[in-house]
């Protein structure tokens, strides 16, 4: 596998940018898809796709419950709806719903949750999801997708519409530059190789395979290391043939993820190696245990060390 990154001399946007056009082009030949949002419009980078098809999209309110209540009797009469709302109220305040209204009922909502992670910044706290992982996981017959770039975006939004059972995927705010030009696939479920190593392997998903991959360059640069780095963009069902084909190497793995430590992707890979009999070195990077600091979300991707500095200390600390 290659390790070419375009990055942002081209024009990158932000995954929420792509997931805006991307829908508005499939709803201009596809009627049956509709967008239901909670006050999200303008966070969600729909107010274009309302203009142009205000009879395919529902306005609910500041009703997160609601939201998801009316998506689902909706996909029930076979309507495509993606409910849009933030990621830390739809995956919190609608766990009920989704749990029974989509999950238990198998209506296929596409659950999109928006500003997902640390994007909201000095909102704080209240406003950042850094438990979605967690629990939806826990929720069966859910599947849980973090997009890293605008093509997984892309790929996941046009996979999503033709889905025939529940879905939920998160989004960040920041542009994304392009990981790779070559092994140019997605498919849930199956993990994308961005680089490729035998000593080291760090398995990322969302926005911080950038920040790892630009680590995975800076330990080959300067310590000769060569790094695979994979972009775990679902969740569940997590890729077990692509993690077991990492493990078999014998390298460290280390994996990261802009969500708590506790039962995101990270514990998702350990349970399954350590239940499968491999026995790498491993360490999972998130957020910790703690209430996060104020700032944004690069500066609190810096005070974590979710960033290009941070990743290759761990790194480095981990093949020693």
């Amino acid at each position: 596998m290659g390790d070419v990154i375009t990055g942002l001399d081209k024009k990158a946007q932000a995954n929420l940018d792509v997931f805006s056009s991307t829908l508005q082009e499939l709803a201009s030949t596809d009627r049956q898809i509709l967008v239901v949002t909670s006050d999200s419009r303008g966070s969600g980078k729909l107010v274009p796709f309302g203009q142009k098809y205000p009879a395919q999209h529902i306005e609910i309110g500041i009703a997160e419950q609601n939201l998801v209540g009316v998506a689902a009797g909706l996909a029930s009469t076979g309507k495509k709806v993606f409910a849009v709302s933030p990621a830390c109220f739809l995956s919190a305040r609608s766990f009920e719903q989704i749990k029974t209204d989509v999950a238990y009922s198998d209506n296929p909502v596409k659950l999109i949750g928006i500003s997902a992670g640390v994007s909201y910044g000095a909102l704080g706290s209240t406003h950042h999801s850094l438990h979605d992982f967690a629990a939806l996981r826990a929720v069966h017959n859910l599947m849980v997708v973090a997009p890293a770039d605008n093509f997984e975006t892309e790929q996941a939004i046009r996979k999503a519409a033709e889905l025939d059972h529940p879905i939920y995927i998160r989004f960040g705010k920041k542009p994304m530059p392009i990981l790779t030009e070559e092994n140019q696939e997605f498919e849930f479920g199956k993990g994308r190789i961005i680089c490729e190593g035998n000593d080291l392997a760090i398995v990322a998903t969302g926005e911080t395979v950038y920040p790892a991959l630009l680590a995975a360059r800076k330990l080959d640069a300067i310590h000769g290391l060569k790094t695979t780095v994979v972009s775990m963009h679902t969740i569940k069902p997590l890729d077990y043939d692509l993690l077991s084909a990492v493990a078999a190497k014998g390298c460290p793995i280390l994996t990261v993820e802009e969500h708590s430590v506790f039962g995101g992707l990270g514990e998702a890979c350990a349970s399954f190696l350590i239940q499968n009999g491999f026995r790498n070195r491993f360490k999972i990077m998130g957020i910790p245990d703690e209430y996060t600091v104020t700032g944004s979300q690069i500066e609190i991707f810096n005070h974590y060390g979710l960033s290009e500095e941070g990743i290759t200390n761990e790194a480095l600390a981990l093949i020693q």
